[in-house]
């Protein structure tokens, strides 16, 4: 699928020439929520052949413990996610807080941007999926990716991981590596009041065990893998203008489909403001990179990150506290790096490393 706003967009394949799949989805952007039962009957036309090999999700990689599945559109800017009953549950709790707090911030958040929950039907079994906005940018190559909580233990990277072509790091590795994220003092104390915010609105929830997931683009390895690609003769010399035409480009895997400009909330946080941008912010496509964030001017790297909060729906309930429990008495009742802890303390230290991560 390439888009989730409109009805007409869905494209089902089915072996069966003439077999059914209804879909019931729920609108995620109105306070007043409905659901409506969409039925699709699948035919083998030949004029809808390129539309169905243009609009198949392509599978993501998913590096979480859960066994959610996740599948990118097809120009990959938004990432559809499986769901589990339990899961749709929390979602409709969590939706009556949701939208009048990206209202109230006019869209000034970090939260995922959720655009629809639907439920599949096929051949009698249920499938429940979210439609959400990717994070990273569908045209500019993601070169490292983090997931961090702000915890220590258990917080690193698995050697099976490691092995990906693009490993989910964790807080250890972070901090092993001296990562940091250059974007200066003002663009920090913007970023971090949003994070304040958007925290302090899931701590009022009680919710945790959220991350923050980043996204580095390195504009110095990507100017050099081009110039490489162009000289073996397999790169575009003429990319860039084609991309100013808003033509259709590829570049490090990701397709760029330029119809129907998607919705423009949640607002970049900082790419809109050219004061705080350098020149590498000029690869920054505001309307697409809504979470795109340049480094500063005279940072000791140039690169561009893409910030968001993910997994925002674990509530600390009965669960959480008994693997608090069962982790304490693992490491140690003085061990402050427990990723599982009460949302109030997992919010401060969450702040905490974030702060010292940010230059």
């Amino acid at each position: 699928m390439i888009r989730f706003s409109e009805e007409s967009s869905y494209c089902c394949r089915k072996s069966q020439s003439k077999s059914k799949m209804m879909y019931n989805r729920r609108s995620l952007t109105t306070p007043n929520l409905h659901m409506e039962t969409i039925n699709y009957k699948s035919k083998k036309l030949k004029v809808y052949s390129e539309i169905e090999r243009r609009s198949q999700p392509v599978s993501a990689d998913a590096s979480g413990k859960s066994n959610a599945g996740f599948y990118y559109s097809y120009d990959k800017l938004f990432i559809i996610k499986t769901l589990t009953s339990e899961e749709v549950e929390r979602m409709h709790s969590f939706l009556k807080h949701y939208h009048p707090y990206v209202v109230e911030r006019h869209g000034k958040t970090l939260l995922p941007q959720y655009l629809g929950m639907y439920r599949l039907t096929v051949d009698g079994d249920e499938h429940y999926v979210v439609a959400m906005r990717n994070v990273f940018s569908n045209h500019l190559a993601t070169h490292r990716k983090f997931d961090l909580k702000g915890s220590t233990v258990d917080r690193e990277a698995s050697d099976k991981e490691k092995e990906k072509d693009l490993p989910t790091f964790k807080d250890n590795d972070f901090v092993k590596e001296r990562t940091k994220i250059y974007i200066g003092d003002e663009a920090k104390d913007k970023l971090l009041e949003t994070l304040g915010a958007d925290v302090d609105f899931l701590t009022g929830l009680h919710l945790m065990d959220y991350s923050l997931l980043l996204g580095i683009h390195d504009c110095t390895r990507a100017e050099r893998e081009r110039e490489e690609a162009i000289a073996s003769g397999t790169g575009d010399v003429n990319a860039e203008e084609e991309d100013e035409d808003a033509e259709d480009s590829e570049g490090a895997g990701n397709t760029v489909t330029w119809a129907n400009t998607p919705p423009d909330s949640p607002h970049s946080l900082l790419a809109r403001d050219t004061s705080l941008c350098q020149y590498d912010a000029a690869a920054i496509i505001p309307d697409l990179d809504i979470y795109a964030i340049p480094s500063s001017e005279g940072a000791p790297v140039r690169e561009i990150y893409f910030i968001a909060l993910i997994d925002v729906l674990t509530h600390y309930g009965v669960k959480k506290q008994a693997a608090k429990a069962a982790k304490t008495l693992k490491h140690g009742s003085n061990v402050d790096g427990i990723s599982t802890c009460d949302p109030e303390q997992y919010g401060k230290r969450f702040i905490e490393f974030l702060s010292k991560a940010i230059e």
